[in-house]
């Protein structure tokens, strides 16, 4: 839905957040929108007389529906998987045979992935609590169940067979387990590196873009050869959760997961290259050189 407005008379260096904020005291039904001027999406720091127009113009508002913040949706979609694997780990009731109530597994890999998948995603309800700078408060509603549906599925799947009474451990045994391990560790301490990098790159309620380089921290040093090393070590770190468990529903997920992550390193990256001229040109978006 769009509504044009008319007659409205601003100061030259109003900024376009002011100028919604005018909105929204006299269309109070429109909570969240978005403002366009010749098809263009603005921005809310943006100024109006640094703005291609005259001593006249006609803004558009789009009413964004029911929106939903994001750390709502990131609590949310993280919190389920961490609870539902752990309901199949302790192996509660009406999942397997009545005979496996409340029992456990004999193999200690079971027990390490679970201590993995749960330090995962503990991992990522804190860094939203604490870490995360987001420059859009909210997204759509309807994210929050496509998301979750994404999550809590797979999080059930992988953990049903990774938790089954008889699941094998991985064919080359205690080798194959600790070098699943050592990577999946060393991937959570460089997604983690990345994200405080790039909080740093952000001040406290500022929607401040820069461009991204690799830090003291050699973790960071990635930032050399690829634009989304968050991505680059989230993947990683479900490679080595998938060698670890030979399971696999987790190796779907890793793919799927790799697929989507990608689309969002190519978008990323394209992002950058148009808004910085002096931008990195040896990066790739997600794999060094590759990809």
């Amino acid at each position: 839905v769009f509504v044009c407005l008319f007659d409205w008379q601003v100061e030259p260096n109003a900024t376009i957040g002011e100028i919604k904020s005018m909105f929204h005291k006299s269309h109070v039904l429109f909570d969240i929108f978005k403002l366009f001027i010749r098809g263009k999406s603005l921005k809310d720091e943006d100024v109006l007389q640094h703005l291609p127009v005259g001593t006249t113009a006609t803004f558009y508002f789009r009413d964004l529906g029911a929106q939903i913040s994001w750390v709502t949706v990131f609590l949310t979609e993280y919190a389920g998987p961490l609870l539902i694997y752990l309901m199949f780990y302790f192996r509660v009731p009406f999942i397997y045979a009545p005979k496996y109530d409340f029992t456990t597994s004999k193999h200690w890999v079971v027990h390490l992935a679970c201590m993995c998948h749960s330090f995962h995603y503990v991992k990522r309800l804190l860094e939203t609590l604490f870490v995360h700078r987001f420059s859009h408060g909210t997204m759509p509603l309807r994210n929050i169940f496509k998301n979750c549906t994404y999550y809590w599925g797979f999080a059930a799947w992988m953990a049903y067979y990774i938790n089954h009474p008889l699941y094998t451990p991985p064919t080359y045994g205690e080798q194959q387990i600790r070098l699943a391990l050592t990577v999946f560790l060393f991937c959570q301490i460089g997604n983690f590196s990345i994200h405080i990098a790039l909080r740093n790159l952000r001040p406290p309620g500022s929607k401040t873009r820069k461009i991204p380089y690799p830090t003291k921290n050699p973790f960071t040093w990635i930032f050399l050869l690829v634009s989304c090393p968050n991505y680059t070590y989230e993947l990683g770190s479900w490679l080595g959760f998938t060698l670890m468990t030979q399971c696999l529903p987790v190796a779907a997920f890793t793919l799927v997961g790799f697929i989507q992550m990608t689309v969002w390193a190519k978008g990323k990256h394209r992002s950058y290259l148009k808004e910085f001229r002096d931008y990195p040109t040896l990066r790739s978006p997600i794999l060094p050189f590759i990809l």
